[in-house]
């Protein structure tokens, strides 16, 4: 912007352009605004209908205004939270305004303000002859239309893009040269004239002072008695208000924010700067003294004691950006980001950033002010920054039903300048999408096995069905028909479960409390992985980086392995504590603009699963906090739900939600591979210590918000399944065990019995082929390849006694019965074991027999 002040009028000396445009100026306002004059002649006829065909009708566009964002604090009042802004303004009324500095501009600009009608005729006219002469840009213009070049340039520049456009609406509304000079001049003129017609003396007045630029981005009398003295408009001294009066000649040459001068003279030393006492200023404030005394606005003794009072700037900094959100940065950027994304602030990305600098709206937050300091505190016991690796911690809470924002906290402060990879603050939000100012995401790790549970439930399936959820190779689905084998072992050559599980063969419910990445991917042999991260989606889950999670499906997307945002997860897991119903993320309770006319973006609610499903997942989620989630439990009685998950120690988290507020807590690898179960801070493992984040944050929101049960599981997706068991009898236990885990079975393998069949051979199972419930523990037991079948006898006692001896029984005995009808010697009736019995040779057998007389 040039030194000189806003308002000058750009010149073009010369005989023609004097004798014709001055002339016809002259002719014009006089007929106009002091018709009493005699006006003549045909030119003056042709002139006069010439000024009245230019248009005269002024649209007063609104003011370039600060946008403002609001929080609520403890006790439900606004606070301002940041601004955002192009022209530091803050609009006053004509009574908020001290009747010095009223006085001071009128007295200094125009004397003859009150009792013209719009142009001083005199003093235009005089200004047109001195730049024709001299080649000054003195102006000559009065308030009014003064007011109207501000206006002008205030309505060109509210549309600028770039800063050269900027230039050009300055250069269009203010030094134009020549004839355009003139003919702008005659059009102000037109303006100022009708304005006068439409608006009282005071409205002009004040409009003017509310616009008019004061050096810099200071724009409007509040803004510049807060910049320059620390006080409202209506507290200015009179040697303050005629300092600031004087500053509209040359505002950025005459303001008083620069110690270090305003400009250098030819030696290299500062102008206009603490040094000198700011001399230009005081010269000019001077002579606005002077004016105001001469026009009787002051008293002698109010002229000297001002003139001797020295030019002593309190300056007060109105800081922009997020950087005053102090405690809240992160949250602020990312509703500036909506601001500058939501149609509901534009139509496109150049009028959104207009509206956000210019566009003087009030934006009301949806912050929890006790939440996010709970949230500050409880994120505060991970370092900033630590030298063996590049850590970052985040937590964000959101309301559910409603998918308010409430808190959003971060362990590295906020940073308006870029910094190291792994400096002492950063510009990157760990809790957001690229696109709203985050990093990418992070791996979910297991808490992305809400998904699969999701689609387990969806697809018809109880969380009490049991499946082989073992160690070992699994033939995962990826999409469609397509699927991969999948080694899973704890040695190192492919994914384990967490601390060495084996797995075993169980019901989701319990794979979900256990966190068992072998169960989850038994899981996907049945549903898809495209399917899973599908559910996902529909969940409001995408990327980091804002691209779908289906593009690749692969086998460990099941266990979380891609990168995601917290907000995602928590208002994922917000839909499940509300029944089914996902909110879009909300920042924004209410925004007004510069009118008070409401902006308020829409944010929609939709359901995303049955109320079955949900109810169900809870329920399932609940049993976490007794299982790998038993750390995090928080004891204030409010029921809540969780997942925990780590990616390969890379990254932990805690997702997890009451009825009424969600959190989600991530830390790990900002950038990396350190281990987190290698390091410790503040008493904790890193990778355990979200079960002191987590704990911290949800019992904040359970004791301002509460909290109810959620609703019971659905019966029919949470009722036991049977299964068919099969007959292992005949193979050898290897084979049975195999056959037995691969239904879904639990094995136990029995000692070894005797059996005529090779040992090793099944010859019993416990219980038999049928139905069963899936997971039952079926015991089965070997031969062991000893045994001998009982032979049939019949006859005489002794010769039976024979028989068997000679199949190799060692032990063999006889049992009398007496009975009249029998014979004297006796009749075998069978054996004891009976006759096709297999068992040991050692075994005792008994021939049963009857006889007459039964002899000792």
């Amino acid at each position: 912007m040039p030194q000189n002040k806003r308002t000058a009028t750009g010149v073009l000396g010369g005989l023609a352009g004097l004798v014709g445009l001055s002339a016809i100026a002259g002719i014009l306002v006089t007929a106009t605004v002091t018709p009493a004059i005699a006006v003549s002649g045909y030119a003056a006829s042709s002139a006069l209908d010439s000024f009245e065909a230019m248009p005269s009708w002024l649209q007063i566009d609104p003011l370039m205004l600060p946008t403002e964002l609001y929080r609520k604090d403890s006790s439900g009042n606004d606070i301002l939270m940041a601004e955002f802004y192009d022209q530091n303004r803050i609009p006053v009324t004509f009574d908020q305004v001290n009747p010095a500095m009223l006085d001071a501009i009128v007295s200094s600009e125009d004397k003859n303000f009150f009792t013209h009608g719009g142009v001083d005729l005199l003093g235009t006219v005089k200004a047109l002859l001195d730049n024709s002469s001299s080649g000054s840009n003195r102006g000559g213009s009065s308030i009014t239309q003064q007011y109207v070049k501000n206006v002008l340039q205030q309505n060109c520049e509210s549309k600028a893009k770039s800063q050269d456009e900027v230039e050009d609406c300055y250069t269009t509304t203010t030094v134009s040269k020549g004839s355009e000079g003139y003919q702008r001049k005659l059009q102000e003129m037109r303006y100022a004239i009708q304005l006068e017609k439409e608006y009282s003396k005071q409205d002009i007045l004040i409009g003017y002072l509310n616009i008019t630029n004061f050096g810099g981005t200071v724009y409007g009398i509040g803004a510049a008695a807060e910049r320059y003295f620390s006080v409202s408009a209506a507290d200015l001294t009179i040697a303050q208000a005629a300092t600031i009066a004087g500053m509209v000649k040359e505002p950025n040459a005459l303001r008083i924010d620069l110690p270090g001068g305003t400009s250098t003279d030819k030696d290299g030393n500062p102008v206009n700067g603490e040094a000198d006492g700011y001399a230009n200023t005081l010269e000019r404030r001077n002579y606005v003294l002077g004016r105001m005394y001469e026009d009787g606005k002051i008293t002698k003794a109010e002229y000297e004691e001002a003139k001797a009072t020295p030019i002593e700037p309190h300056i007060s900094e109105r800081t922009q950006g997020c950087q005053t959100a102090t405690g809240a940065e992160f949250f602020c950027e990312y509703v500036r980001s909506i601001l500058l994304d939501d149609p509901a602030f534009g139509e496109d990305d150049d009028a959104r950033l207009l509206n956000l600098r210019r566009g003087g709206m009030k934006i009301y937050t949806t912050l929890d002010a006790d939440l996010q300091w709970a949230a500050n505190s409880a994120i505060s016991i991970v370092p900033a920054r630590v030298d063996y690796m590049n850590l970052g911690s985040s937590g964000i809470q959101v309301e559910v039903g409603t998918g308010r924002i409430l808190s959003m906290v971060q362990n590295r402060p906020y940073s308006i300048e870029d910094s190291d990879v792994n400096g002492a603050t950063t510009q990157v939000n760990y809790n957001v999408r690229a696109a709203n100012g985050g990093g990418g995401g992070h791996s979910a790790g297991s808490t992305y096995k809400v998904f699969s549970l999701i689609n387990w439930l969806e697809q018809g399936h109880s969380v009490n069905e049991s499946i082989n959820g073992r160690i070992g190779t699994k033939k995962v689905i990826t999409c469609g028909t397509s699927t991969e084998s999948v080694r899973l072992s704890n040695d190192g050559t492919g994914v384990g479960n967490f601390e060495n599980n084996a797995g075993y063969t169980g019901t989701i419910y319990n794979f979900t409390r256990d966190s068992l990445n072998s169960g989850f991917m038994a899981m996907a042999e049945k549903i898809s992985v495209c399917s899973t991260n599908q559910v996902a989606m529909k969940l409001g889950v995408m990327r980091g980086d804002g691209t779908a999670l289906d593009q690749d499906n692969y086998p460990y997307n099941v266990l979380g392995d891609q990168a995601v945002a917290p907000l995602d997860m928590a208002e994922a897991y917000a839909s499940i504590a509300a029944n089914g119903i996902l909110c879009q993320p909300k920042s924004i309770d209410k925004a007004l603009n510069s009118e008070g006319e409401d902006i308020t973006p829409t944010t929609t609610c939709e359901r995303v699963m049955s109320e079955s499903v949900a109810s169900t997942a809870a329920y399932t989620l609940q049993g976490v906090m007794s299982g790998t989630a038993s750390g995090a439990r928080i004891g204030d009685g409010v029921p809540v739900f969780g997942k925990t998950g780590i990616h390969e120690y890379f990254h932990t988290w805690m997702d997890g939600s009451s009825s009424k507020v969600t959190t989600v807590v991530w830390v790990g690898n900002v950038e990396g591979q350190a281990l987190l179960n290698e390091y410790y801070e503040n008493g904790w493992v890193l990778s355990r210590i979200r079960n002191s984040i987590w704990p911290a944050m949800q019992g904040a929101a359970n004791s301002k918000y509460g909290g109810d049960a959620f609703p019971d599981p659905d019966p029919a997706l949470t009722k036991s399944v049977l299964t068919d068991l099969p007959s292992v009898i005949g193979m050898t236990v290897d084979q049975a065990k195999t056959t037995l885990e691969t239904a879904g079975f639990s094995v136990t393998v029995g000692d070894a019995v005797d059996g005529v069949e090779a040992a090793g051979t099944v010859i019993a199972q416990d219980p038999s082929a049928g139905k069963a419930a899936a997971g039952t523990t079926v015991t089965i037991s070997p031969s062991n390849g000893s045994g001998v079948t009982v032979p049939a006898v019949s006859g005489k006692p002794n010769q039976a006694a024979s028989t068997l001896r000679n199949a190799g029984f060692s032990s063999v005995t006889t049992s009398c019965t007496q009975s009249d009808s029998a014979s004297d010697d006796g009749d075998v009736t069978g054996t004891s074991p009976a006759a096709g019995t297999v068992v040991s040779r050692t075994t005792q057998i008994t021939v049963n027999y009857l006889a007459k007389t039964c002899r000792g």
